[in-house]
């Protein structure tokens, strides 16, 4: 389960993330980015409070940065923490602790490769460490 918050300052857009980010964080999610004004730019989503994430969780947050990003939004992703930033190493397959996924996150094709892999993760219903390679 997980709950956001939308904070606006001028042209600029938070959202905050509680919880648990898996299969059932869609809706919410994009109901977040409804909630976002026609006359912002930037949208920083801080994940500090999302302690677990899944591979559905995982494209719900890649398909609502490439979403914000069609809206013309430039998006950051902050306050990445263990756990999903692991399971995101995982899908990547890019192993070891404390790699710099979170830093890559925003790089367009790095974003394409996690989002093939997880996808490929949900529909196999595999563990994300079972992906790399």
């Amino acid at each position: 389960m997980i709950t956001t918050d939308v904070r606006h300052c001028g042209s600029s857009v938070l959202i905050s993330a509680e919880g648990t980010l898996d299969e059932d964080a869609g809706a919410l999610l994009q109901q977040a980015l409804d909630d976002v004004a026609v006359d912002a730019r930037d949208l920083m989503v801080d994940l500090h409070g999302v302690v677990a994430m899944d591979a559905s969780g995982l494209l719900h947050l890649l398909d609502l940065h490439r979403r914000a990003e069609c809206l013309g939004l430039r998006v950051l992703a902050i306050g990445w923490q263990p756990q999903p930033q692991q399971l995101m190493a995982q899908v990547a397959g890019i192993p070891g602790r404390g790699s710099s996924t979170g830093d890559r996150y925003a790089v367009a094709g790095f974003r394409r490769l996690i989002e093939e892999r997880a996808q490929r993760a949900q529909d196999a219903n595999f563990p994300a460490d079972s992906l790399s390679a």
